[in-house]
């Protein structure tokens, strides 16, 4: 009986752990321009990067820029979403700043159409 508890305290932290992965959706956000121009106004400034990707989806791109060597800053993250429709193609490039090393917030964003 002891093995059997003993295994089971072994096992079952990464059974717990596997958990919130099975938990996320099978089926990623995707959304039309329309849709993601409606949804973009309640882009807020400071939101976290999980935030943003359960509004938007998850980007098609992203960048991480230097701001030029200042040690006490992370730089920027960059996310880029692209939809095209028939009119013009859309792109929203939403930039980040580390509050610290592993947390990104919305510092700002911007529509651009090539």
């Amino acid at each position: 009986m002891k093995r059997i508890a003993l295994v089971l305290a072994l096992v079952l932290p990464s059974f717990l752990w596997l958990a919130p992965a099975g938990a996320q959706s099978l089926h990623p956000v995707v959304l039309s321009l329309a849709q993601a121009e409606r949804v973009a106004v309640d882009l807020k400034q400071g939101m976290s990067a999980e935030e943003v990707q359960k509004l938007l989806g998850k980007p098609q791109r992203t960048a991480l820029k230097s701001d030029g060597g200042s040690k006490a800053s992370q730089g920027t993250l960059q996310w880029t979403y692209s939809w095209t429709s028939a009119s013009s193609p859309g792109n929203l490039h939403v930039e980040f700043v580390a509050k610290t090393p592993d947390q990104w917030s919305v510092n700002g964003w911007e529509w651009v159409t090539y």
